[in-house]
This record gives structure tokens, sequence and C-alpha cells, in this order.
């Protein structure tokens, strides 16, 4: 079982520890705030009252090197940047940490972050490439340029093959799998003559800017 420490329980550290946690997640939260500790109880393993920037704490509670540790602190830089490093000190391998911004989060990469979230910003994005590209579901960022995203394909792509449609020819995309939204069954690689039906989604890559032409 895979296991996460989640330090400082606001609303994004709270929702991060529930999350992981009913999805099979051993979780250890961490705050000094005794409602959080009560709010997380039911959705942790283990729910400690503690400063987390206490290294001696940290240490006592046995975080191990392969443990995913998340630190959501809002906008105290300094609580943020003192624990992420305590524990890269404690040689863990994965510290992924909320910030406010980009410059906090340049600080938090130069003491040891290996992901920091801006989750404004994060959000901010996905909400404008929904306006922008409304058939666009949900995607992942490759690169500067390309992603791998869930498209909803639109009416004129129904009862069509891939082939027909024209994804590698006319969008210069490729389609590397089919989910059907019904059953989440996934057709992973369809040949060029599979033909799209009206409940399935499709898992493209591509140049953001070909895949934004699906309309």
């Amino acid at each position: 079982m895979k296991r996460a420490v989640v330090i400082g329980l606001g609303i994004f550290g709270h929702h991060i520890a529930r999350t992981l946690f009913e999805n099979g997640f051993e979780i250890i939260a961490i705050d000094k705030n005794k409602d959080a500790i009560q709010r997380i109880k039911d959705y942790s393993s283990k729910a400690i009252l503690a400063d987390g920037t206490d290294k001696d704490v940290m240490e006592e509670i046995g975080i191990q090197q392969d443990d995913i540790c998340i630190i959501s602190f809002g906008e105290d830089l300094a609580a943020s940047t003192l624990i992420t490093l305590h524990l890269k000190q404690m040689k863990i391998k994965n510290i992924i940490v909320k910030a406010p911004n980009e410059e906090h989060k340049l600080i938090l990469e130069k003491v040891g972050a290996t992901d920091v979230i801006i989750p404004e910003m994060d959000v901010a994005r996905k909400v404008a490439k929904s306006l922008i590209s409304p058939n666009v579901m949900d995607y992942i960022p490759l690169s500067e340029n390309y992603i791998i995203s869930e498209i909803a394909p639109p009416t004129s792509f129904l009862g069509k093959t891939i082939r027909d449609i024209g994804m590698r020819a006319r969008y210069h995309i490729e389609v590397i799998a089919v989910r059907d939204v019904l059953s989440d069954n996934v057709h992973m690689v369809p040949p060029a003559d599979f033909i799209v039906k009206d409940g399935e989604v499709l898992v493209v890559i591509g140049k953001e800017a070909d895949i934004s032409k699906i309309k």
C-alpha cells in the first residue's frame, strides 16, 4: 500500500488527504490545529496533532524515504520552506508542495521540492482551456507544445472511422485510446478503421494548437 504524509490540513491539504485515503492510500495527516485533525481523523490512517516545522517531531513520526510527502501551508513560505528542507535532509524522494505563486515555487524548488503546485493557476488554466476548446475534457502537458488530452468527439465524428475523420492527416493528432463512458472500458491504440460512437471519449496526443481545432 502506498503511503502519503500530508502536512497542513487546510482546504487543499484536507481534500488531498481524503481523496488519497478513499483511493487506498495509507495517510498520515499532520497539523497543529485541533479542529483540522478532528475533521481528517475519519479519512486518515493516523491523524497527528503536531507542528510540522519541528524536525524532531517529523523524525519521530517515522517518515520513510519512499513516502509521498505533501506540504500545504497556503502563503506561509517560511513554514513550507523549512519543512521542505527538513524532508530533503531526511532523503525523502517525493516532496510535493503547494505554493501561492511562481516566486515561491522557485524558492521551494531550490531547497528540494520535487514538485510544486500552484492550485489557483492550474484551475485558471483548465477553466480557460474549457472555454477555448469546449470538447477538451482534461489534459496532461508533456512539453511546451504537446499534450495528452481527453476529448468528447463532436457530433460530426460519430459513426465515422478514425481514418475518415482524418485525425492524423487533417488534425495531425494520434488517438492512443478510446474510453467508453458508461462501462469505463478502454480500447488501447484503436486501428484506423475504428468507428467512433456516441458515449465514447477519445484520448489523443498532439500539439495543443491542433487539438484546440476540434470543435
